[in-house]
Order: C-alpha cells, then sequence, then structure tokens
C-alpha cells in the first residue's frame, strides 16, 4: 500500500518578497532530498499563487511505498536538516498521510 504525504505551510514572513524567497528556498531543499533518500518515490513543492490571504502558502506532495518508508525519510538526517529550515520560516503547518 503506497502512501502520500501532503504537507502545506503558511509563511511567517510578512511581506510578499521574503515569502516568495522562503518558498523557493523550502522547494530547493526538499527537491534536493529526492536523489538523497531512497524511500522517495515522487516529490513535489508548489508555491501558491492564487488568494494568497485565505490559502497556504507553500505545498509538499510526496509518495512512498509504505507507512515505514515514509518513517524512514522521516527520521533520515538528511530531511531533519531541510526540516530546521522549513520550521524556522514557517508559521503553521498542515498534513495529511493516505493510502493510495
Amino acid at each position: 500500500m503506497s502512501i502520500r504525504h501532503i504537507v502545506l505551510w503558511k509563511l511567517s514572513a510578512d511581506d510578499a518578497d521574503t515569502r516568495a524567497l522562503h518558498a523557493e528556498q523550502i522547494a530547493e531543499r526538499l527537491l534536493a532530498l529526492a536523489p538523497v533518500i531512497d524511500e522517495i518515490q515522487h516529490i513535489e513543492v508548489g508555491r501558491n499563487i492564487v488568494n494568497p490571504q485565505s490559502n497556504w502558502d507553500v505545498a509538499l506532495v510526496s509518495e512512498f511505498a509504505d507507512v515505514d518508508a515514509l518513517e524512514r525519510y522521516q527520521v533520515h538526517p538528511a530531511h531533519q536538516e531541510a526540516a530546521a529550515f522549513v520550521r524556522s520560516v514557517v508559521a503553521e503547518r498542515s498534513s495529511v498521510d493516505y493510502p493510495f
């Protein structure tokens, strides 16, 4: 049973330019994990471009073979490093993991 892992973030910066920079940095760091962490079967990161006042700023969609693979990804040192940066620039986080 494959697992799809979706995360949404609201960035903490007040100005649009800083939010755009942070969104780009998040995408770069997370996408760089694909060749490093074998458990990642698919990963994409996108920045919201519609209704910025009400929508989340950044979305991650990733896929893993199973829950165990997702858990190995989450504790991998490279992911932990990227996650530390993400936590430093976000105000809110929401996620869902579901089989597909």
